[in-house]
């Protein structure tokens, strides 16, 4: 099994949107697919792959806004995996439009996460490569996806590069996120790099040392 990591940096807030797909059956899945999903469409046509899953590491907009329309670009539809947390608090929002765009919903959840569940690439669902991390505060339902045999981990916006995620907005939590930090994140092996979904990559390590926040 040969995986590859491809990442986008797109839209307004210069979001990290990641393909992982395997070589052997071109299958992929792409984390937080967020604006301009057309350019991530072409991107994933252009290596030759499927899409067959999206994964959402949390509920805020701007990681989620390309779902609809890459859920209905490819056939069959790729499986949406989302924490019934973040799925529910993302539905309640009241605010349609962003930038200037109506936002649509995440349409549904296939794939229900839970802290410590296993996830394949392959749509067969094997190999089991994939674990997921609950790390609430940044916003509920919100969770990473590590890959041992990478040593990466996709942290959505719960950990950037000497910062954390923000807590002031809606169902943020300053101390639940470092809590979720220190047990989900800093748990892991130091030489995990660290995958977030703004700003450039880290490691377990480096977060240790230099970190303001975990001092």
């Amino acid at each position: 099994m040969k995986l590859e990591i491809v990442r986008l940096v797109l839209g307004p807030l210069q979001n990290n949107v990641y393909l992982l797909a395997e070589k052997e059956t071109a299958e992929a899945v792409i984390i937080d697919p967020s604006f301009e999903p057309k350019r991530q469409q072409e991107e994933i046509t252009r290596r030759g792959w499927k899409l067959t899953q999206i994964w959402l590491t949390h509920g805020h907009f701007d990681h989620y806004v390309g779902t609809t329309v890459l859920h209905k670009a490819f056939k069959p539809a790729p499986l949406i995996g989302m924490h019934p947390q973040a799925f529910a608090w993302s539905n309640e929002q009241k605010n349609t439009v962003n930038f200037g765009m109506p936002i649509d919903p995440v349409p549904q959840v296939d794939i229900p996460f839970t802290q410590g569940q296993r996830l394949a690439v392959r749509a067969s669902g094997e190999p089991e490569v994939i674990e997921v991390r609950e790390v609430p505060g940044h916003n509920p339902g919100s969770v990473l996806f590590y890959c041992e045999a990478l040593k990466v981990a996709f942290t959505g916006d719960a950990i950037f590069r000497e910062s954390i995620g923000r807590t002031d907005f809606p169902g943020g939590d300053y101390s639940l996120l470092l809590k979720s930090i220190r047990e989900q994140v800093l748990t892991l092996p130091d030489e995990t790099t660290l995958l977030p979904g703004h700003g450039p990559e880290s490691s377990v390590a480096h977060e240790k040392r230099f970190n303001p926040y975990l001092a």
